[in-house]
């Protein structure tokens, strides 16, 4: 390129001007320097200017320029210019405005931009000259292209629940240029323009809004740029359902068709059935109840009356009715006739036409019946007052006086009126009565010496001897007509959890032995008179259905006394355990009763009771009393008021008595605090071949609806194994909450790695999330150790489970009527039984006590259910001395009252 001589002064002056401007050039701007009084208009403009590229791998990169007017063209990088050899230079002439034109084009190589990398980034610049000045074009970056192998972040593996939300996160690879990241679905590009149920976030996560089934499936995140493309691990989306329960079927016809029966209704987990891995349905899918379906009963024909007299035609008949018994419940009627007429023998078909002498045969006929009605009324009127006396000889001699015997008043000390010596009658026959009445036997009286004591001094054995002195036959006839009453009602027999017994006026007690359940029938609450058979059952939960609304719990077991609608004219108490924490500002707590129809019906709100009212109830730590008229099937429900209601829930741990595989189950039980719920565990490990293995705990359990956790933790992993893939169990809050689920229960599985292994050291940890929690320290012997063993044996509960008469009572009879006689009537100086109450802290029930006839017999009747059969009575005997009545011979008894 030839330049003329007169242009090199103004061509170095352009060209140092612009080496000392172009340091401080903008990349985004083209720079123009004018020469100063050339024409503006002939500055180069750029036509093509350098952009930003990147090397991939080892291949240079192409940078051009091309500006008008220009006569000369070259690049700067970094500073420094190219050399004119690197430049390629075409030459040309613009079409718009016929101004000369130039392109240049330099390559640029990985090498060059290596050296730089690390300080700085490697940027190329044009600079263009003409007459007028110089220009110099926006900066181009050059980088070298790259994209790391691993991710940042990968996607991870999800199991969600049918419309639940998923996030699949993902952070890509370093790299420039930055890599632009989209997702597969089993190999499928996920086009969010496509599913508005699923969107890409700026941090490339993706995101589904609602899971469907349709998304299962394995999803990848891929991240690409100019020089590789990256493939994350796949992670695999589960959308499980979990199973819901059908609709009840209709119930089954009565397994029966005569008589007591079951029939069933069932349901299915197919609402929805569980898919991909999803939880079962939890509940039973079959419910049963009992059913009775009345039999249907053959008619049948009564015996044929006696033959009539001979007609007039000489024929006579006999009849007989369809009664013996009748036909009923769809029964067949009796075959046959009715009515049979034969002739009359010719020596009885004789007639005559005397009119008067038949009806005089007539006339004494009537005569005849009226004399033998009369006859029966009397005989009937005669077993009437029979059988009043036979009631009053056995309150006054036999029964009443059961348990003790007369005494004389030998008072032991001055200042203590109030002791009796008891001397027994050693001339009387004797006879034992336990569970109901029964025959005496005569024979020969053991001689004892009973010593002095207080005068409610207890008595002696669990078996009370019955005191009289008519003949065996009269005992025997009065028991045969006690059998024969039409109170007497028939019951199921022969299971662990039902007592019965025979009780008249004089009233007893039933206990269901271990579970804390018993029921106190007072003296006179049964009619003088009547006689009933009186039961006394423990259902399971799971057999009844009890209702439970919002947050109701049920606090005690299912019990039903009966049969119902008989007639008391007194209370009984109805004794059973709960396991709520009693606290007024935490509970609700209300006695639901079955009423007749099957419907359960709240007979009494506590902390409302009307005094009034057929129902009432004493509530105390761990058991209630339920004072009713109305004999049926009661339960104690409770409803949380705040977050602070707990119930007592008990912890106990089992393991097998022998172990003779290398597994090894500990059973972790959590149940109600009550002793039916304790019996019902331990007959069920006893079945099982278990052991208690640590002494029971009680935890305490809120209302807040967290699950109850359990865990096992420091196995000695030398010795042992387990086989626990989480790191804690779970029982869910509602089972518990419920109260109608029994033996809930955990098992932690291990292995033993040698059978030699017979020492287990290892801690059990129960708590409720946010709430209370109990540990277990486990160190014993599995093969010999039976320390705890003994800690369930199972108690008597004060002898048979039926008591009949004074035997069932600890304060004997006639002092019993003696203190109640006493402080019924109020006394001006408190002396009475207001006082009483308090002194036995029954006062916050003086109202109730009040709504009845006897006060004082509500509280003796309270006592004896709370105390029996391990009362004090030196304690009661205390109380009521010390009220201060002035005369002692209240509370004494006489050998003549005896």
């Amino acid at each position: 390129m030839a330049v003329r001589p007169g242009l090199w002064p103004a061509l170095l002056g352009i060209v140092l001007t612009a080496w000392l401007h172009g340091s401080g050039a903008q990349q985004s701007a083209t720079v123009a320097n004018p020469v100063p009084g050339a024409n503006p208009d002939l500055l180069p403009h750029f036509l093509v200017e350098p952009e930003d590229v990147y090397i991939v791998k080892n291949k240079p990169v192409l940078l051009a320029c091309k500006a008008t007017p220009a006569t000369q063209i070259f690049f700067k990088c970094n500073g420094e210019w190219v050399r004119q050899v690197d430049h390629a230079i075409e030459r040309s002439t613009d079409d718009g405005s016929g101004l000369p034109a130039m392109e240049v084009r330099i390559n640029v190589s990985r090498q060059q931009v290596e050296k730089v990398f690390g300080l700085e980034e490697y940027w190329c610049q044009c600079v263009a000259w003409s007459s007028s000045g110089t220009t110099k074009s926006q900066k181009a970056y050059i980088r070298i292209a790259y994209l790391r192998k691993n991710f940042e972040q990968e996607p991870l593996a999800k199991e969600v629940s049918l419309e639940q939300g998923i996030v699949l996160p993902c952070r890509p690879p370093e790299g420039i240029p930055p890599a632009e990241v989209e997702w597969l679905r089993n190999e499928d590009l996920v086009d969010p323009s496509l599913d508005p149920n699923v969107y890409i976030t700026r941090e490339h996560s993706l995101v589904v809004r609602q899971a469907r089934l349709a998304d299962t499936a394995n999803y990848t995140c891929v991240a690409k740029n100019i020089v590789a493309r990256r493939r994350s691990a796949s992670a695999a989306v589960i959308v499980y359902v979990n199973g819901g329960w059908s609709t009840w079927t209709e119930w089954s016809v009565c397994s029966a068709s005569c008589g007591r029966g079951w029939q069933k209704r069932s349901r299915s987990c197919t609402n929805p059935a569980p898919l991909n891995g999803g939880a079962f349905c939890e509940g039973q899918n079959v419910q049963k109840t009992a059913c009775a379906t009345l039999c249907p009963v053959d008619g049948s024909w009564s015996p044929w009356s006696k033959w009539s007299a001979c007609g007039l035609d000489c024929t006579h008949w006999r009849s007989r009715e369809c009664s013996d018994p009748a036909p009923r419940n769809g029964g067949e009627e009796c075959r046959g006739t009715d009515l049979d007429t034969r002739n009359c023998t010719s020596d009885l078909c004789v007639h005559t036409a005397s009119g008067p002498e038949d009806v005089a045969l007539y006339v004494g006929l009537i005569a005849v019946a009226v004399c033998l009605l009369l006859l029966l009324l009397v005989l009937i009127l005669v077993y009437c007052r029979k059988k009043e006396g036979l009631d009053s000889d056995v309150a006054d001699s036999s029964i009443l006086t059961s348990g003790f015997q007369p005494v004389s008043i030998k008072p032991n000390k001055a200042d203590n009126p109030h002791l009796l010596t008891i001397q027994p009658d050693l001339s009387t026959t004797t006879t034992t009565c336990q569970g109901s009445l029964c025959p005496r036997q005569d024979g020969p009286s053991p001689k004892f010496q009973l010593a002095n004591g207080h005068l409610l001094s207890p008595l002696g054995g669990g078996r009370h001897t019955l005191h009289h002195s008519s003949p065996t036959s009269e005992a025997e006839d009065f028991v045969s007509r006690l059998s024969t009453q039409n109170y007497f009602r028939s019951l199921p027999r022969g299971t662990s959890n039902m007592t019965y017994g025979t009780f008249n006026f004089l009233g007893g007690r039933l206990m269901i032995p271990n579970t804390g359940i018993s029921l106190l029938i007072p003296p006179d609450a049964i009619p003088r008179g009547k006689i009933y058979e009186v039961y006394l059952t423990l259902h399971k939960p799971e057999d009844v259905r009890l209702p439970l609304a919002g947050c109701q719990t049920l606090l005690s077991p299912i019990v039903s006394c009966g049969p119902p609608g008989v007639l008391l004219t007194r209370p009984v108490i109805l004794a059973m355990d709960h396991c709520g924490e009693p606290c007024p500002e935490s509970w609700s707590l209300r006695l639901k009763k079955q009423s007749c129809e099957g419907s359960w019906e709240d007979v009494l709100h506590l902390g409302e009771e009307a005094p009034s009212r057929l129902y009432y109830c004493q509530l105390e730590a761990g058991a209630c009393y339920v004072f009713t008229e109305q004999l049926g099937r009661f339960a104690l429900v409770g409803e949380a008021l705040s977050v602070a209601a707990t119930k007592r829930l008990k912890l106990l741990l089992f393991a097998p008595v022998a172990c003779t595989s290398l597994e090894y189950n500990i059973r972790v039980y959590c149940l109600h605090d009550t002793h039916d719920a304790l019996k019902e565990v331990v007959q069920l490990e006893k079945q099982l071949g278990g052991q208690l293995i640590q002494e029971p705990r009680v935890l305490h359990f809120k209302d807040s609806y967290h699950n109850l956790r359990l865990s096992i933790h420091d196995v000695p992993s030398s010795l042992w194994k387990s086989k626990l893939l989480v790191s804690y169990q779970e029982i869910p809050f509602y089972h518990i909450w419920n109260g109608t689920q029994q033996c809930l229960h955990r098992t932690f599985t291990l292995e033993r790695v040698s059978p030699s292994t017979s020492d287990l050291a290892c801690k059990v940890w129960v708590w409720q999330v946010e709430g209370d929690g109990q540990s277990f320290n486990i160190n014993f012997n599995i093969t010999k150790d039976t320390r705890f063993a003994e800690l369930l044996a199972l108690e008597s509960e004060g002898g048979v489970p039926a008591l009949v008469g004074p035997s069932a009572f600890k304060i004997p009879f006639l002092i019993r009527q003696k203190i109640i006689t006493s402080l019924d009537p109020p006394c001006s100086r408190g002396a009475d039984w207001r006082t009483l109450a308090q002194k036995l802290h029954l006062d916050s029930h003086l109202s109730f006590f009040a709504s009845k006839p006897s006060p004082t017999a509500m509280i003796l009747n309270l006592w004896e259910a709370r105390h029996f059969p391990n009362g004090n009575l030196s304690q009661l005997a205390a109380a009521v001395a010390g009220l201060g009545q002035p005369d002692a011979g209240l509370f004494t008894v006489s050998e003549a009252e005896c």
